[in-house]
This record gives C-alpha cells, sequence and structure tokens, in this order.
C-alpha cells in the first residue's frame, strides 16, 4: 500500500512539473508586438484627447526647445503646462546650480484660460489653440496632439516679446499627472 501511495505521489508531481513547463510564456512575434504597441497607443490617445475635451489635463514635458533651436532634455515632472477648467500654469525648470524663481531653477505662472479652441484634422491631429493671461504671464498657447499617441507639442507665444518656448512632452490626464509645481510668481 505505501508503494502505491508514493508511487501515486511521485506521477503527480511528474504531472505537475510537466504541466508547469508547459505553461511557460511565449515571446510574442513582431507582428504581435506591434498590433499591441499600436493598440496601447491608440488607448493613451483616446484618454489624452478626452482630457483636452474636458479642459483638465498636464503635459509633461521631457524636452525644451528655445526660439533659436536649442534644445535641452529636462526631467517630466517639473516641466509641465497644466490646464483645469480655466486656469492654466506653466512651468519651466532646468537642470542649474541656482534655485530660480520657483525654487527649482526655473519659472512658474499662473494664468485664465481665454478663447479655448479645439479642432481635428482628416489624419486625426488634434489642435488646441488658447490665451492665458495672468499676473507672470500673457501668451498665446497652441497644442498639437499626434494621432494615435499621447505625444504632444505645445507651442507658447509671449504677447509681449518674441521669446517663443516649445514643449515636447506626453499628455495624461489630471488625475494621473506626478508633476511638481514650484512657487508662482
Amino acid at each position: 500500500m505505501k508503494k502505491l501511495f508514493l508511487m501515486l505521489i511521485a506521477v503527480i508531481f511528474g504531472v505537475v512539473a510537466a504541466t508547469a513547463q508547459d505553461e511557460k510564456p511565449r515571446k510574442l512575434t513582431k507582428q504581435e508586438r506591434k498590433a499591441l504597441r499600436e493598440r496601447i497607443d491608440s488607448l493613451k490617445y483616446a484618454q489624452a484627447e478626452g482630457s483636452i475635451m474636458d479642459s483638465m489635463f498636464v503635459l509633461e514635458a521631457d524636452e525644451v526647445v528655445f526660439k533659436r533651436g536649442y534644445t535641452a532634455h529636462v526631467t517630466s515632472n517639473t516641466n509641465f503646462v497644466a490646464v483645469e477648467g480655466d486656469q492654466a500654469v506653466v512651468q519651466v525648470a532646468f537642470n542649474v546650480p541656482w534655485s530660480g524663481f520657483n525654487g527649482l531653477g526655473g519659472i512658474t505662472v499662473e494664468g485664465l484660460v481665454s478663447k479655448y479652441e479645439t479642432r481635428k484634422d482628416k489624419r486625426g491631429n488634434l489642435y488646441l489653440d488658447m490665451s492665458v493671461n495672468g499676473r507672470g504671464i500673457s501668451a498665446q498657447v497652441s497644442i498639437t496632439l499626434l494621432a494615435g499617441s499621447n505625444r504632444a507639442t505645445i507651442t507658447i507665444l509671449p504677447n509681449f516679446h518674441s521669446g517663443r518656448l516649445t514643449l515636447n512632452g506626453v499628455i495624461v490626464p489630471e488625475e494621473e499627472s506626478t508633476v511638481f509645481k514650484g512657487t508662482t510668481l
């Protein structure tokens, strides 16, 4: 009886070990990875588009392009443009040894949003134009959300001088944002 019991346990362990090896995750093919990536990007685009339409989004910038084309790679949690209803916050903070106006090495300005206009082209790119006016900012802001992705470009054109600033990054809903706001002007 003991031999039969031990033999039965050995068979069960053998079957369990054989099935465990069969359940090893298989690698996806190149086409499956591409289709999965496109589907994820499409969902991110829909989420970004919805947050723009609701006026509750944050563009977390990972790259800043200055007036004459000079580019700087920056951290996305301290460089952003946030819109929450009729309020907007624009913050840039560079990796410099001094604290700047906002305590992070840059500047943070707040203002009221007006002339909030969106349009979509036939390719699916979404464009947003708005004016932001406040104590430290008076500018025209244009956002281009590329079709099929949450990658976006935002151009800030000040009304009183020619210091154009372009930020490249991703648009996320305001509740999913991980930005850190510095001291405002």
